[in-house]
């Protein structure tokens, strides 16, 4: 590891320690003042616990509730960072300008954030376990053999492991189940790092309930990656009838070509172009990539429709507009040209299970061909 990376893991370390005090703090004044609390270490230890706790139940794996507390702490980190500024503020303002007395502004900002954080956490929770299904109408002028239209049904980001697990592979799974699909496609992260928790529940045998004609495909995302046992999460995918693209090409009968493009972490996968260099152009091309990059090389080399997930489109609210800048389709539907570029925010979600600015979603993509 290089000297700059170390002192970039230290600067990282020292500011979220800084954060984790600022957060205390503001803990302890507002609970010495509204309710006369006045012992440091409670506080002291409840801060520390609670801002490793996501460190710590990667380490327990097995105990659920470290996890939980862990991945609800990061969504408490993103909104202390937006409304502590503003909390203090606030009770720096209305105390210089009027004459009420501290202990009353403090006491009432305090409950204030309370009512926020509750309505926050509240509000994305219900986003994030609420699946709505969002529909595209899409043209491709190109021929297929027995039909003139065609449902895919696309789902991305289920992260499924602990905080994603049963019972939201369940929704997913009559979701899709109703729509009632010609083709359904997987666009990474399936799995939220480590297929255990995956294989421990078997949501494989929920997944393995839908069903759709011209079958069910899927490429991997940068968690698969991250979880390092890819070979043991693609079989237990093959076996249910999800057919795994690493930079694959899978030709169906009718006319449609699928093209499933390694997650961008993998430094060794292919370029477009070597992908589609020998499928019949004629075809119907349909792209999955996690990863919303290199939307043009994919019009460049005739593809026609590019499906992906991976940006969760910022998953929480204000990070959309991060997302927006980043990607040039962060989430929804673009057109260029004659190729169209759909991206899904997900079904799932990382970390906290929140969703505020978006909503766990199922795609649908209504196609219609040349006659």
């Amino acid at each position: 590891m290089s000297l700059v990376n170390i002192l970039m893991i230290i600067a990282v370390f020292l500011l979220y320690n800084l954060l984790l005090f600022y957060i205390g703090w503001n803990i302890r004044v507002w609970l010495r003042n509204t309710f006369g609390f006045k012992k440091k270490w409670p506080i002291l230890l409840a801060m520390l616990f609670l801002g490793y706790s996501f460190v710590f139940g990667r380490f327990t794996g097995e105990v659920e509730i470290i996890n939980i507390i862990g991945s609800y702490w990061m969504g408490v980190i993103q909104y202390s960072l937006l409304l502590f500024p503003i909390a203090n503020l606030v009770v720096f303002v209305v105390k210089k300008f009027t004459s009420l007395s501290k202990h009353s502004i403090v006491t009432w900002a305090g409950y204030t954030l309370l009512i926020c954080f509750v309505g926050i956490f509240a509000y994305g929770t219900y986003n994030a376990f609420t699946p709505v299904v969002r529909s595209y109408d899409i043209k491709v002028d190109k021929q297929v053999k027995g039909t003139d239209d065609l449902r895919v049904v696309m789902a991305s980001d289920m992260h499924f492991g602990i905080m994603s697990g049963k019972g939201h592979a369940k929704r997913m799974v009559k979701e899709i189940k109703q729509l009632d699909p010609d083709m359904v496609l997987y666009v990474g992260d399936i799995i939220d790092d480590d297929p255990t928790p995956f294989i421990d529940k078997k949501i494989d045998n929920d997944l393995a309930q839908i069903k759709a004609p011209l079958g069910t495909f899927a490429v991997l995302g940068n968690h698969e990656y991250y979880g390092g046992k890819i070979p043991e999460f693609v079989e237990k995918l093959e076996d249910i009838d999800i057919h795994v693209l690493r930079d694959e090409v899978a030709e169906l009968d009718n006319g449609i070509t699928l093209i499933g493009r390694k997650d961008k972490t993998d430094t060794e996968r292919k370029p477009v172009k070597e992908l589609v260099d020998n499928v019949n152009q004629n075809n119907a091309l349909f792209m999955l990539d996690h990863q919303p990059y290199e939307l043009r090389k994919a019009e460049n080399n005739g593809i026609d429709l590019v499906v992906s997930g991976h940006t969760h489109r910022g998953q929480l609210a204000p990070n959309h507009l991060i997302t927006k800048f980043i990607y040039e389709n962060d989430w929804g539907y673009l057109q260029k040209e004659d190729m169209h570029s759909i991206v899904s925010s997900g079904f799932g979600f990382w970390g906290p299970p929140l969703r505020l600015g978006s909503q766990a979603e199922i795609v649908e993509i209504n196609i219609k061909f040349s006659n």
